[in-house]
């Protein structure tokens, strides 16, 4: 432990008072966890060359927080990772993204400023998801999760027997499960989620009658992404294609020569697919919203700036939700709305 303290000689902050913060921030950064031994109060004094009163200030301190316990004999040990009077929060995503951030800071502007949060990335790795619920077990209050994995050849896994009992282990009042209604866990558990399936299928009959204007109607899936998407959204969009009878594609990216017919609709999930259509419809002389009409899925202020219609969760509200429910102590299972935004380009 004597390594992850930090000291700063030359601050004006009391030795004492930075051994604390010092400690409380390695907690909450699961560097140090419950049931850990930390030096004793002459290992402590010896390695930083400060007095024993001082360090013994600061285990004091410590002790009536109760973040650290005494035990005759044997020493000092973490006993909790509750900082003072602060929810330590544990954000656990599986990539960043523009949607994710709106998510992350509708939370933290919404938790308020008794709270710390940190936010982790595990790119859609299982191995690294584990490690990292190993690593930051016991170290906060609660643990906000995404589930989404990519298998060998990059298609979407929501959950493994492995990721289920990881998470299992958390205890349930501290869990809040978000996007991933999928996950193997009883109803006890609180979630905040999509419905990729049914989303889908719903906003596209909002736009029903926009979109039977046109002729054929194209959803680009990335069959193969370094984040792979759910594919409840194309049983989604086939469910509504067939109760509709709209005639359909489904394409796995847009292609930099792609065929372009007047009466033509994509629907774009990638950013990259989004911006590699328009410059397309663009070079071809073609109207966005007229010839050809594009529908985007999750919206992002460049997307509404740009007039691109869009099917989005609504990301803010998510976020604001789990804080509430975390505020509120509340449990229960959240569904959050799913919207279709009718703008310029259909």
């Amino acid at each position: 432990m004597i390594k992850i303290i930090k000291i700063d000689e030359d601050s004006r902050v009391p030795k004492y008072k930075q051994i604390v913060d010092s400690i409380l921030t390695n907690i909450a950064n699961g560097n140090l966890k419950i049931n850990q031994k930390i030096p004793s109060i002459n290992s402590f004094s010896e390695e930083f060359y400060m007095s024993r009163d001082t360090v013994e200030k600061a285990y004091n301190i410590l002790k009536e927080r109760k973040i650290i316990s005494s035990i005759r004999g044997k020493g000092y040990y973490i006993t909790r990772t509750k900082l003072v009077s602060k929810v330590n929060v544990l954000f656990l995503y599986n990539k960043l993204s523009s949607y994710k951030m709106a998510t992350y800071n509708a939370f933290v502007n919404a938790i308020g400023a008794n709270a710390h949060t940190d936010l982790q990335i595990y790119h859609c790795d299982e191995t690294l998801f584990l490690n990292l619920l190993d690593k930051y077990e016991g170290a906060y209050d609660y643990y906000i999760i995404t589930t989404h994995f990519k298998t060998e050849d990059l298609k979407h896994l929501s959950f493994t027997d492995e990721v289920v009992n990881a998470i299992n282990k958390i205890p349930k009042e501290k869990l809040i499960i978000m996007d991933n209604i999928k996950l193997g866990m009883d109803s006890s558990v609180t979630k905040i989620y999509q419905d990729f399936e049914n989303d889908i299928y719903n906003a596209l009959k909002e736009g029903l009658e926009k979109i039977k204007a046109y002729k054929r109607l194209i959803l680009v899936y990335p069959e193969k992404a370094v984040y792979p998407y759910p594919r409840r959204i194309l049983h989604g969009f086939r469910k509504f294609c067939a109760e509709f009878e709209i005639n359909y594609e489904i394409l796995h990216e847009v292609y930099d020569d792609i065929v372009l017919k007047k009466g033509d609709l994509f629907i774009t999930i990638e950013e990259s697919d989004l911006v590699n259509l328009v410059k397309q419809i663009k070079s071809e002389k073609l109207k966005l919203g007229k010839d050809i009409g594009v529908i985007s899925y999750n919206d992002t202020p460049l997307k509404e700036l740009l007039g691109i219609t869009v099917m989005s969760t609504d990301f803010k509200v998510m976020g604001e939700t789990a804080a509430r429910m975390i505020l509120n102590k509340e449990i229960g299972q959240v569904k959050v709305p799913f919207n279709f935004i009718n703008r310029k380009s259909i």
